[in-house]
């Protein structure tokens, strides 16, 4: 069966995003820092950089490696939509899961109205591949999406917001992960692979 990996950055005190879903204030070190630690990421997931950008790096064409279907809350959707880009990830099936926008935003999106748990076991049960299902964010969406997450690939970044978006915005419902792997990098980023107990 597939898994559903939330693979996503987040702050030391637990914040995805600020309050207002801004992220240009996670550090990434000096110039030379931040190239090493992006080429690493890049290439281990390099269906996690969003289609436009892809040609930039040298990811024109690249396979996916871990996932081949992203789920999403409008606001991890938003920033894409603001900057006039419908399908932010057309290189993945997309999946938005938000009750306001319209079904037909754009044709490479899905948008789901309704229960994403739901979604995401039907998701998880398709055969016929062995990539995962990229849970992208955001913060309540993956409260609900909970039960379901197999795997967390935790981007930690050396800085606290205060105040924003966090990681996990659901009922209290205590979820032991076991460390799988840590890879620490100059730029002070820790990432932690973690998989369900």
């Amino acid at each position: 069966m597939r898994k559903l990996v939330y693979y996503v950055a987040v702050t030391l005190d637990g914040r995805i995003a600020g309050p207002g879903g801004e992220y240009d204030f996670f550090p990434g070190g000096d110039e030379q820092q931040s190239a090493a630690y992006s080429a690493w990421t890049n290439t281990l997931f390099p269906e996690t950089v969003p289609t436009a950008y892809r040609a930039a790096i040298g990811l024109t064409g690249a396979p996916n490696r871990h996932f081949d279907t992203v789920v999403m809350g409008l606001g991890s959707y938003r920033p894409a939509l603001d900057a006039g880009v419908g399908s932010p990830y057309a290189h993945l099936r997309q999946y938005v899961v938000s009750s306001t926008l319209k079904p037909d935003i754009d044709p490479g999106v899905t948008v789901v109205p309704g229960d994403p748990l739901a979604l995401v076991r039907e998701l998880k049960r398709e055969e016929g591949t062995e990539l995962d299902v990229w849970l992208c964010g955001g913060g309540k969406l993956a409260g609900a999406l909970l039960p379901e997450v197999d795997e967390l690939v935790i981007k930690n970044y050396p800085v606290v917001a205060g105040a924003g978006i966090p990681l996990f915005d659901g009922a209290f419902d205590p979820t032991v992960f076991d460390v799988a792997e840590r890879t620490a990098f100059p730029n002070g980023v820790t990432l932690t692979h973690l998989t369900r107990r």
